[in-house]
């Protein structure tokens, strides 16, 4: 085995549910801003190199249940840590702006890591999708038809000519008429 797949097969294989990959994604996000702002002076360029990474681990680490969170989420965790660099005045007029500005500024990076994620999480389903269709191949199964490989077992007709014999015994007091409530019978004086 090549030493490139098995240093790769050491890395860790987490699978998160969708609002653990958002909170992951955010969370590094915004550390790496932070760090970014420390060591850089808040750098964008080293902000976008650092999140293209974030964005393929995310779509890598979402469970197969909830790939479609993965393009959904990164963006979000793109604004909250281009918070920390985005600079801006004091106020919260200032702070915003500042924030607008590079999130329109700095759209390349943002659109480059959501579309990382997306094709990541569209192979990943596609390959998940695949697999599965040969598992149920190999039981025997389609997975077509809704009867899990059952077969339907038919009614038996004895048991409905029953119940239309006695509906029909039972006689026009008794039965529920088709424009209201069923009509009592009445008792004899």
């Amino acid at each position: 085995m090549p030493p490139v797949v098995t240093a790769l097969r050491r890395f860790p294989n987490p699978r998160l549910t969708g609002i653990g990959a958002g909170l992951f994604a955010s969370l590094t996000m915004f550390v790496l801003a932070c760090l970014d702002r420390l060591l850089f002076d808040s750098s964008e360029l080293v902000y976008g190199l650092l999140f293209l990474p974030v964005s393929a681990l995310t779509a890598l680490w979402v469970r197969p249940a909830d790939l479609v969170t993965a393009p959904i989420s990164v963006p979000i965790a793109f604004a909250v840590g281009v918070f920390p660099i985005s600079g801006g005045s004091s106020g919260f007029g200032g702070q915003t702006m500042a924030l607008v500005t590079a999130l329109a500024v700095h759209a390349g990076w943002l659109y480059g890591g959501t579309l990382i994620a997306g094709l990541i999480a569209s192979v990943r389903k596609v390959r998940h999708m695949r697999a599965r269709r040969r598992y149920l191949a190999l039981q025997g199964r389609t997975g077509e038809g809704g009867t899990g490989g059952k077969e339907r077992r038919p009614v038996a007709r004895g048991a409905q000519k029953v119940a239309g014999a006695a509906a029909r015994a039972a006689g026009p007091a008794e039965r529920p008429r088709a424009d209201g409530p069923a009509e009592r019978p009445r008792a004899s004086r």
